[in-house]
């Protein structure tokens, strides 16, 4: 691809990543509770998600969710009501006093499947990242040339860039430690956590199909 498209790519790309949702959301609160490697490890749901949502914009198979109705109604209930269920949750998640690097040591023993199986639901539970994928990656795609190997290389960029945006916020919530050190401080932030999972929820209800 050529080199000018790529640099215009790349910074709008990593907007988009970072930009603050649901699965960053997670990050902060897995690395808070479990670890930065914990986190990071379980950002692999939310790649794979992301994977699939890239394969099917790039064959065309997501006009389905710009054509029906009820199947964009269906995955948006589902994606929000596993929303609900996380910020249901993190409002009722145990607190404990102690040291900054006890903080994970209180949480409830979680594998890294359970992580990444969560990451992954959210992810894929939100119809509108499929509408973005096809909205935006064609925008870098030039017509003169075969679209398919473009599309490996914008949703593989996509991707890293991805990781990088888990990593930032993972390393956000790893530094939050200090102050979730104490249960006060520990009892705001999963309650403000959930309250945002129940906006994204309430936003993902409200939203609708594009035009």
């Amino acid at each position: 691809m050529p080199t000018a498209t790529l640099l215009l790519f790349i910074p709008a790309c990593f907007a988009l990543n970072m930009a603050p949702g649901p699965n960053n959301l997670l990050s902060v609160s897995n690395a808070t509770r479990y670890g930065f490697r914990a986190a990071c490890a379980g950002g692999l749901g939310r790649l794979l998600a992301f994977a699939g949502m890239i394969a099917l914009a790039s064959v065309g198979l997501a006009v389905v969710l710009h054509t029906s109705e009820w199947l964009f109604g269906l995955i948006k209930l589902a994606g929000a009501a596993y929303l609900l269920y996380l910020a249901v949750q993190l409002w009722r998640a145990p607190v404990a006093d102690g040291t900054a690097g006890d903080v994970a040591a209180t949480a409830p023993a979680v594998s890294v499947w359970a992580l990444a199986r969560q990451e992954f639901w959210v992810a894929a539970g939100n119809p509108k990242a499929i509408l973005i994928f096809t909205a935006f990656l064609p925008q870098f795609v030039n017509p003169a040339l075969p679209a398919a190997p473009q599309f490996v290389v914008l949703g593989t960029l996509f991707l890293l860039l991805e990781v990088v945006a888990i990593a930032l916020y993972a390393l956000m919530g790893l530094h939050m430690r200090r102050w979730l050190a104490q249960a006060r401080g520990q009892r705001l932030f999963n309650r403000g956590c959930a309250v945002l999972l129940t906006g994204a929820a309430a936003g993902l209800l409200a939203s609708r199909r594009a035009a």
